[in-house]
């Protein structure tokens, strides 16, 4: 494929998607995580067996996750198809999706859950998006349908799905749609959607190309529960366009898993979603706790008005936040010195000041961290007002940003998406092209830097959850909440 066009933020509108008679030429490797369930899987597979895309560009990699008895491949199944174990260290979706695609080789990675019967063009129509820009998320669309053991034959489910006759399989109106239709719906297809576009991602039926699937660090084996929209976040932070795929469809056989267990099954999720995706949880800024990927990484250069700056950051209405000072460090003194005509003085001084300081810590340069939404680079002259970091954040959100600048007598604040920088990196282009860019001289902005009390800005009264209300209206613009 020639080299990807340029997509801004979400919207995949201008995109030419192969039509009509076409020739692909990418490969692609249908993984599916699996525990016990034969019956099925013999379903699934026979579905696969009928697909439109190319055989010799089409392989199933079905991933055992130690079911007892184990699973075999059935006599109808698709010619490239195999079943494996997972890779040692772990079990369940996320590390067997992982294993999958380690024992996999096509271009592209098609996920599937083992009770997901696709139609005939499934594969097809979520390939032609991918043959037309190489860094896509494409969502398979499906519907939840009733279902028992021994409802469908496997060789009658062959021969339908091949006839184009999938969508008879099952009655549409007694079907039962995705939450995330609303969503789609209403952002015109995700083309108008917010930084928040990967939440949709809920499994079942994805994909992405090999390359952003390991850019993003693969699915978080981790979690047992969740671990999709943990992966959704980690393909929005690599530079991911989401992209639902409403040409083909599937028919889920059986009900939503969390419709069982719901509740405890949210619970057991906000908690590992919550470590891990920043903008998700709305309980996540009421708590002032810190927390394993924190919203923003605010880097501060070391010099005399440092301590002072990275002081109101710490106190700010945004606790999960991560300070880099930056700078040159000296290294341990010797045993015996005469510590006030150390040569490094200041520099040592500015270590002990912020030692028990779990947020803050020293670099000489800055690394990346692809968990962390926002990078914040702030002169060591500011005087961050206790909401500049939300303001910074609400700001760019707000106007759908991916690079912000603001001008102050210090220097230049500088505000950047990881996930637009991504994107502006795998493309070679820059972030103003892939998610726009704004200069801000005077105003709001300028005056949260320069701690400036604005009419309604910081005498606010203290909320049950520690937030004044200001503060919470400017989370929850950070959050995309108006």
């Amino acid at each position: 494929m020639a080299s990807s066009p340029s997509i801004r933020r979400n919207d995949y509108g201008p995109l030419r998607r192969p039509v009509g008679e076409w020739t692909p030429s990418l490969s692609a490797s249908v993984v599916i995580p699996a525990h016990g369930q034969q019956e099925k899987l013999d379903v699934v597979l026979a579905a696969l067996a009928a697909q439109t895309y190319p055989e010799e560009l089409l392989e199933v990699v079905v991933v055992d996750d130690c079911s007892d008895p184990a699973l075999r491949l059935p006599d109808l199944c698709p010619k490239h198809a195999k079943i494996v174990r997972p890779l040692p260290g772990g079990w369940a979706s996320a590390h067997a999706t992982n294993s999958g695609v380690e024992r996999s080789d096509g271009d592209v990675i098609l996920r599937l859950d083992s009770d997901m019967l696709a139609f005939a063009d499934h594969v097809e129509s979520q390939m032609r998006w991918h043959h037309a820009a190489d860094y896509l998320t494409v969502l398979g669309h499906k519907r939840f349908v009733d279902y028992q053991a021994g409802d469908l034959d496997p060789r009658e489910v062959y021969e339908r799905v091949g006839a184009g006759g999938a969508a008879e399989l099952f009655d549409l109106d007694s079907s039962e749609p995705q939450w995330i239709e609303a969503i789609i719906d209403r952002t015109d297809g995700l083309k108008d959607a917010d930084h928040r576009a990967f939440r949709v991602l809920v499994g079942a039926s994805f994909s992405v190309p090999r390359g952003l699937y390991k850019a993003s660090g693969g699915m978080d084996a981790d979690v047992i529960l969740g671990s999709d929209t943990i992966f959704g976040y980690r393909l929005h932070q690599a530079g991911a366009v989401f992209v639902p795929d409403v040409d083909s469809s599937s028919w889920h056989l059986g009900p939503r898993q969390i419709s069982a267990r719901g509740d405890l099954a949210k619970r057991y999720r906000r908690p590992h979603i919550a470590n891990r995706v920043p903008e998700l949880d709305t309980k996540r800024p009421r708590a002032r706790r810190s927390w394993v990927t924190p919203l923003a990484e605010v880097v501060v250069g070391a010099g005399p008005g440092t301590e002072s700056c990275v002081d109101k950051v710490l106190a700010g209405s945004v606790p999960d936040v991560r300070v880099t000072l930056l700078g040159e460090w000296p290294k341990p003194l010797p045993e015996r010195h005469a510590p006030l005509d150390d040569p490094d003085l200041d520099a040592r001084l500015q270590v002990e000041s912020f030692r028990g300081e779990p947020r803050v810590r020293t670099a000489s340069e800055v690394e990346d961290d692809p968990t962390v939404p926002y990078r914040i680079w702030l002169p060591e002259g500011a005087k961050p007002h206790r909401d500049a970091v939300a303001s910074l954040i609400g700001y760019a959100n707000e106007h759908r940003l991916g690079l912000l600048e603001v001008v102050l007598p210090e220097g230049v604040a500088r505000l950047e998406r990881t996930a637009a920088a991504a994107r502006a990196a795998h493309l070679g282009s820059d972030i103003a092209e892939v998610w726009g860019a704004e200069r801000v001289t005077e105003g709001a902005l300028v005056d949260a830097l320069l701690g400036v009390k604005r009419s309604g800005v910081g005498d606010v009264g203290r909320a049950p959850d520690g937030l004044g209300r200001r503060s919470r209206r400017i989370l929850r613009r950070v959050l995309g909440r108006r």
